[in-house]
């Protein structure tokens, strides 16, 4: 069980150290600001942004529109890519809150680094682990975010545990996802693709 593990979790990093590098290249699924307007981001906020911030999204909704961020907060990004959910967040939150990026894919989490630079965003950072094993102290977040990623988790319940042992009491979790549905059989699901598609 461990190796397929192991080829799912680089599956994975594969796939998305791919949509960093080339995002214009994957067919598969929407990437980009079209993407991010269709799903209910701001369309002026999102063309405001550089394109490099929003070339690489592959978020599947738009979980910063299911709740109030407000100065001050701490955020935690699961999955956070190649950054945008976490540098909008960082610009509600302003200078007195913080965000912190988790994501499993070194080239995405470089990427968000650089596009945090480059809107001089400073309450942000950005950490390459696994969200399963978040490097977060107990009670630290008040919001926690994920965009297209819990589909994408071996482990589920881990990863929910991991995200409600890191909120504070009172904080939430604010989430897109997409399910598969139980209607849908293992022949099904057998050509639908790759874990990552």
């Amino acid at each position: 069980m461990s190796q397929i593990k192991d080829n799912l979790r680089a599956a994975v990093k594969e796939r998305f150290a791919a949509v960093a590098a080339s995002p214009g290249q994957d067919k598969k699924f929407p990437v980009g600001p079209a993407s991010a307007k269709k799903l209910g981001y701001d369309p002026q906020e999102i063309d405001a942004l550089p394109p490099p911030v929003t070339e690489s999204f592959c978020g599947v909704g738009n979980p910063l529109g299911l709740g109030e961020l407000l100065p001050g907060h701490t955020v935690l990004d699961l999955g956070s890519g190649a950054g945008m959910d976490s540098l909008l967040a960082a610009r509600r939150v302003g200078t007195t809150g913080r965000v912190v990026g988790v994501d499993l894919c070194r080239e995405m989490v470089e990427k968000a680094r650089s596009n945090a630079e480059t809107l001089g965003l400073r309450n942000v950072e950005f950490v390459e682990a696994d969200i399963e094993n978040m490097p977060l102290p107990d009670g630290s977040v008040d919001v926690v975010i994920s965009n297209g990623v819990f589909n994408l988790c071996l482990d589920k319940p881990k990863v929910l545990a991991e995200a409600f042992r890191v909120l504070r009491p009172g904080g939430r979790l604010q989430m897109a996802d997409i399910l598969l549905h139980d209607d849908v059989t293992p022949n099904e699901v057998a050509h639908l693709g790759e874990w990552s598609d």
